[in-house]
């Protein structure tokens, strides 16, 4: 349990990291079918708006997070 609210303060506070338009959500292996799939129609902006979609669990957002941050330091 502590170690899901802590990820909760970290969605609370990286919420507003943008997620690019061209995101591959396929490429992250942790997510699941269901979760690409409805990230992939939805297209959410940021991980606040991610982290509305109904499925889509604390774990899946971090996961994105860090797959957004990975894009970033490569580029």
């Amino acid at each position: 349990i502590n170690l899901q609210k802590k990820d909760i303060e970290i969605i609370e506070k990286d919420e507003k990291i943008k997620i690019p338009n061209n995101f591959d959500y396929n490429k992250i292996a942790s997510l699941s079918s269901e979760a690409k799939e409805k990230l992939n129609i939805i297209k959410p902006n940021n991980l606040g708006q991610a982290s509305r979609i109904s499925g889509i669990t604390p774990a899946a957002i971090i996961a994105i997070m860090v797959a957004i941050k990975k894009q970033k330091k490569s580029a």
